[in-house]
């Protein structure tokens, strides 16, 4: 049995949307769009199956983002001819206790509200959009699939803050992100380069939100994002790592509250904040600027420092496979970051990576080095077929890279 589920991928500004046919483990895609907001408005872009645009109706370009979604759901069923079976959310934060898609209860997302303060960019907008869709279709099933599953099972040494053991008790640790990208990465490495996905890979999630996760075998042993998803590397306008005595200071010395520290260090900070130009990698590649320039090397650096301390992890690396807006589309920064790491044996093909070859590592290279385009909104639309039916035989077991994905 088949079903037509929609997958959707809450940002903080943009909405990404996939309908896909799903059939037990394996997903084909039907149509996919993303939906931007901006300050006073919205932009719509869609595509078939075959990368042919398709138009929408100007009403999913409503200021309202729970709105647009609804018009959406209606115009996909319109477009296919047939309705959804089901929708399945990216929810960022599961907390310790969300290990497992889940379907969608009032009692889930208010547990799940609790842990904005956790994902403040990211939770309220999924969960609101899950309980629009909830109110406006109630007889729809919805799942729920959290990017902090993939990232279960970690050593517990890896997870534990330097806090008072009171707040560990309380559930307080790192729980690290961008799970769905890391679990469909593991197993399109599977496919493609097997021999190299069964050692030590950092996979490198980069665009606005950027994160690594080190994979021994698939699995996630460890990765840069912590407790919430500001932690690690330097984003498009989040700070990263940073030194918690700086953050006394701007209390104690700048007088800023938690409100205007959660705005700076979310929303101001990062590329944006160290360029005083722009949140976006392409902007600043093309700039002359001193201060861009400065950004971009920051990013790089911040990146390398961090592989390098996975590789810690892994006790040496075999593969790196980088992915998202960044790491799929700037060949400068893939080019600067292996550079740094190329004491670990890191020998990219200059004339690969220029055209965008999957694999822009030389022949010779000690560490196999892959792009491979991310696709989170598969593996929501896999899981969600897997929580409306966990006790099918035949189901997908869920486990960190025991999840097969279409090659």
């Amino acid at each position: 049995m088949t079903e037509h589920v929609l997958a959707v991928n809450t940002g903080s500004s943009t909405t990404k949307l996939a309908v896909f046919d799903v059939t037990d483990a394996h997903a084909k895609l039907l149509v996919r769009a993303r939906l931007k907001h901006g300050a006073d408005d919205a932009t719509f872009q869609a595509w078939n199956a075959e990368g042919a645009s398709l138009a929408a109706p100007e009403s999913v370009r409503s200021e309202r983002r729970d709105q647009g979604i609804l018009d959406l759901l209606n115009w996909a069923e319109d477009e296919l001819g047939t309705p959804v079976q089901a929708v399945g959310h990216r929810i960022v934060q599961g907390g310790a206790h969300f290990r497992q898609p889940v379907i969608l209860t009032p009692e889930i997302a208010e547990a799940l509200q609790a842990l904005a303060p956790l994902a403040p960019l990211h939770q309220l907008p999924s969960l609101s959009l899950a309980l629009a869709i909830a109110e406006a279709r109630p007889s729809l099933p919805q799942a729920l699939a959290f990017d902090t599953a993939f990232h279960h099972g970690h050593d517990p040494v890896v997870d534990r803050l330097g806090l008072p053991r009171a707040f560990e008790a309380q559930g307080l640790r790192r729980f690290g992100f961008h799970g769905l990208s890391y679990e469909y990465l593991a197993g399109r490495l599977r496919a493609l380069d097997p021999s190299v996905a069964g050692g030590r890979v950092i996979a490198a999630h980069l665009g606005s939100g950027a994160s690594l996760c080190a994979l021994l075998g698939g699995r996630s042993v460890d990765t840069t994002m912590g407790a919430t998803p500001l932690d690690g590397l330097l984003m498009g306008t989040r700070c990263g790592s940073i030194d918690p005595g700086v953050i006394l200071y701007l209390m104690q010395m700048k007088g800023l509250d938690g409100s205007r520290l959660s705005d700076l260090l979310y929303e101001e900070s990062g590329l944006l904040g160290v360029s005083g130009l722009s949140a976006d990698m392409r902007v600043l590649l093309q700039s002359h600027a001193a201060p861009a320039r400065e950004a971009i090397e920051l990013f790089v650096f911040r990146v390398a420092r961090e592989a390098a301390a996975l590789a810690g992890t892994l006790g040496g690396l075999d593969g790196i496979v980088f992915t998202a807006g960044i790491g799929e589309n700037c060949p400068e920064v893939r080019a600067a970051i292996c550079g740094r790491l190329a004491w670990l044996g890191v020998q990219l093909d200059e004339t690969a990576n220029r055209r965008g070859d999957a694999r822009i590592s030389t022949p010779g290279s000690g560490v196999a080095v892959w792009v491979i385009p991310t696709d989170e909104e598969q593996m929501i639309a896999i899981h969600t077929r897997e929580a409306m039916a966990p006790e099918r035989p035949g189901a997908v077991q869920r486990g960190q890279g025991g999840l097969e994905t279409p090659s």
